[in-house]
């Protein structure tokens, strides 16, 4: 594999923020954290649950990607700093997933299946399909910040705000880094076909160890054969599918930046004003700020 030459077209995205954070949760912990919408928090937690398993392979995959680059390609510090914050996400949703578990009979055994599946991949798979794996599930999680943002005033007004917290400091931070796994790809591989087998493989898995974990999470809420929870989780799956695939396809070209996206300005302002130290939101975070707030508070952060 080599390297682009050092006047890459695109440049190296800078260097993502290391932040380490703690979070406090309620004794015992809420499996239901957004009261408006059970079925959310099934959805989300069952997310988190793969959080685990899929980053460590994301990480090793762009570790041994960046290898292949230059020893002065700035594109190596900006590795740096997304593996660091990739590893703090592994470690936070590992422990608000051993409560998670140690509260939901069953999801022990989900778990179970999504950490042989994903340690298979990393002990079979090529550096160059773990790359490819990485940008597509990278591109993934910028859009589910994306389509989060758009929906935050339904989906977290009245939830607990230290869960809360973690999912938008999670995802915030997806926003901040969402282009240093694809210039990896782009630099050491950059195989369309490759890419579009990898984001395939990520979507497929991302869906059905979501739905696993939901179901076992919508059990444990006695909302299983609850019509309105599974028509609501169709209708969300569906929205997100939108955002999600154009982007994904998108990516699949050496060309395409994911700078040139727009962020979503909610979790950009959200992020500037977050306090690692504390891991609380910003007191100005209801869910339901308007475009002209965001751009108000961005203009104050500056």
């Amino acid at each position: 594999m080599g390297s682009l030459p050092s006047d890459r077209a695109v440049p190296a995205p800078s260097e993502p923020q290391r932040r380490r954070v703690r979070f406090s949760y309620p004794d015992p912990l809420p499996t239901v954290w957004t009261p408006r919408f059970p079925e959310m928090s099934a959805a989300a937690n069952a997310v988190s649950l793969s959080m685990p398993h899929v980053e460590p392979y994301v990480v090793a995959s762009v570790r041994a990607g960046a290898e292949a680059l230059a020893p002065d390609d700035p594109l190596r510090l900006a590795v740096d700093g997304f593996v660091a914050q990739e590893q703090e996400h592994h470690r936070q949703h590992h422990r608000f997933n051993e409560l998670l578990v140690a509260q939901v009979h069953g999801l022990g055994r989900v778990e179970r299946w999504m950490s042989r599946v994903y340690g298979w991949l990393r002990r079979t798979r090529s550096t160059r399909f773990g790359v490819a794996f990485a940008a597509a599930s990278e591109s993934l999680a910028f859009s589910l910040a994306r389509w989060t943002e758009a929906h935050s005033r339904r989906l977290f007004d009245g939830g607990d705000p230290h869960v809360c917290t973690l999912f938008l400091w999670h995802l915030a931070e997806e926003v901040e880094h969402k282009s240093v796994a694809h210039q990896v790809w782009v630099a050491t591989d950059g195989s369309r076909r490759r890419y579009l087998w990898a984001a395939a493989v990520s979507v497929a898995l991302l869906f059905w160890f979501t739905l696993c974990g939901s179901v076992v999470l919508l059990h444990h809420q006695r909302r299983l054969h609850h019509p309105v929870a599974w028509w609501r989780l169709v209708v969300w799956g569906t929205s997100l599918a939108f955002e999600v695939l154009p982007n994904l396809v998108a990516g699949s070209s050496p060309r395409h930046s994911p700078d040139e996206l727009v962020d979503p300005p909610l979790l950009s302002v959200w992020l500037r004003q977050y306090d690692p130290a504390s891991a609380t939101m910003p007191l100005w975070w209801t869910g339901s700020a308007s475009q002209a707030e965001v751009s108000a508070r961005s203009d104050r952060a500056d």
